[in-house]
């Protein structure tokens, strides 16, 4: 049987709990299908089930307190609430302390499975991180938030990202214009990340004054990086003697992360790549931490996480 409830909005304008144009208020209205809603000035009445009304109540308190820390809120500070409080992400898993950074329009990037949690912690902890596992689990993402967090705290001086040139499939040679043409779709995975964080007049400002460097892995030949956060990304694709060479560059008060999905190896011959090999040389050394991501942890599309369950049972031996 329905239900009917009445919330009003005390000491607090409803312009910002619904957002322009209604946008957030919509977006909690979507979690709630069948529960009935009219919003008009601070009143809002709610007409359907318990656990719904129950429900939508929750999401508003949430809201308004998230108000109550924050300038202005958007529909993410919505998305986001349903996301933490969603199957296998229970909120004294995730804490609220798991937010990493704030990015673009106000939205909170943070950690949103428990291995992402552990690959924060650690950053803080420990000076090396591999964080190695499939395709869609944040792993890049996560380890750019931190540099970012770490660039705003002044706790480094600069972020270094870089990708090994490898061919997936394709032929560099083809590729149309000069180096740099030739080689930005490769890295162009790293600009994505930071164009969801950094707005774009500021992003171009850090790379054209070298506080952001985007560059090919070789590149990293020779130098010696201080107070920098260096990420290496797609190091599945990197021999031995590479991911020597680019551990080796680790400079004073630096922090290096390194990620990979050992199961998608571009490399000609599989067996020449470096990075689970490199693992097993220094696990067991003080101050690197090691993350193993796995498909519970898959934060894309739903289908990528059978996609990749479907992969992994294919390439099982039998």
């Amino acid at each position: 049987m329905a239900e009917t409830k009445r919330i009003i909005l005390e000491e607090i304008d409803p312009v910002e709990i619904y957002g322009v144009n209604n946008k957030i208020l919509e977006t909690v209205c979507s979690h709630f299908p069948h529960l009935k809603v009219i919003a008009r000035g601070e009143e809002i009445n709610l007409e359907g089930t318990p656990g719904d009304i129950s429900g939508f109540e929750g999401a508003i308190e949430h809201l308004i307190e998230k108000r109550l820390v924050k300038r202005t809120l958007s529909q993410y500070d919505a998305e986001e609430y349903f996301e933490d409080n969603g199957e296998g992400l229970q909120p004294e898993i995730l804490p609220a302390a798991s937010v990493i950074v704030y990015g673009n329009d106000g939205r909170a990037i943070k950690a949103r499975t428990p291995n992402q949690m552990k690959m924060v912690e650690a950053f803080y902890s420990n000076d090396l991180i591999f964080a190695l596992g499939p395709a869609g689990t944040g792993k890049t993402y996560v380890a750019i938030a931190l540099a970012v967090r770490a660039l705003k705290n002044r706790e480094i001086k600069r972020i270094v990202l870089t990708r090994p040139a490898v061919e997936a499939g394709e032929r560099l040679g083809f590729l149309p214009g000069d180096l740099k043409e030739k080689l930005d779709p490769y890295l162009l995975p790293l600009y994505d990340a930071l164009k969801d964080i950094i707005p774009a007049k500021r992003l171009q400002e850090f790379i054209d004054d070298g506080t952001i460097e985007i560059a090919p892995l070789a590149y990293m030949r020779g130098r010696t990086l201080d107070r920098a956060c260096v990420i290496l990304d797609e190091a599945q694709n990197t021999s031995l003697g590479q991911l020597k060479m680019f551990l080796t560059r680790m400079g004073s008060d630096a922090k290096f992360i390194v990620t990979g999905d050992a199961t998608q190896i571009d490399l000609p011959q599989k067996s020449s790549s470096g990075l689970l090999k490199g693992v097993s040389l220094v696990e067991k050394i003080k101050g690197i931490s090691i993350i193993r991501f796995d498909y519970r942890d898959i934060v894309r599309h739903p289908l990528v996480t059978k996609i990749v369950k479907a992969f992994e049972k294919a390439e099982e031996p039998e």
